[in-house]
């Protein structure tokens, strides 16, 4: 049995998992830094997530822009997510205003990437290299 990841649900699941994180821990584990654990607030932490989501993102659209559907709207939304992303790090006091349009956006692109993937599936044009 040949098990592939779906990148784009990785990609999903990493930007979901940058929002909770981003938004409701805080409200959740606000007790932590008095045991001396601070990931709310912690700036590696938080770049850490945004390149993790960037990698996982730039695979699973590459992939399917040049293996399948061609398209630069996926693309083009997640560089404009992943920007939104980077301005919340610069711009903290629009945390939160920055973080939803940023995730929504990500979020949108792996959905529209897998979407054309699927329409796509093995189209055998003569620009495809598959």
């Amino acid at each position: 049995m040949n098990l592939k990841p779906n990148w784009d649900a990785l990609g999903i699941f990493t930007s979901v998992a940058c929002a909770i994180h981003c938004a409701i821990l805080p409200l959740l584990v606000a007790s932590l830094p008095i045991f001396g654990i601070n990931i709310v607030e912690n700036v590696k932490f938080e770049f850490f997530m945004i390149f993790l989501a960037l990698a996982v993102g730039i695979y699973a659209l590459y992939h399917g822009y040049k293996k399948h559907h061609h398209s630069l709207l996926p693309i083009g939304l997640f560089v404009t997510g992943i920007c939104f992303l980077f301005a919340k790090q610069i711009f903290s006091a629009w945390h939160l205003l920055l973080l939803f349009p940023a995730v929504i956006l990500i979020v949108t692109a792996h959905w529209l990437n897998y979407r054309s993937c699927q329409k796509a599936n093995h189209c055998h044009a003569t620009d495809c290299n598959h």
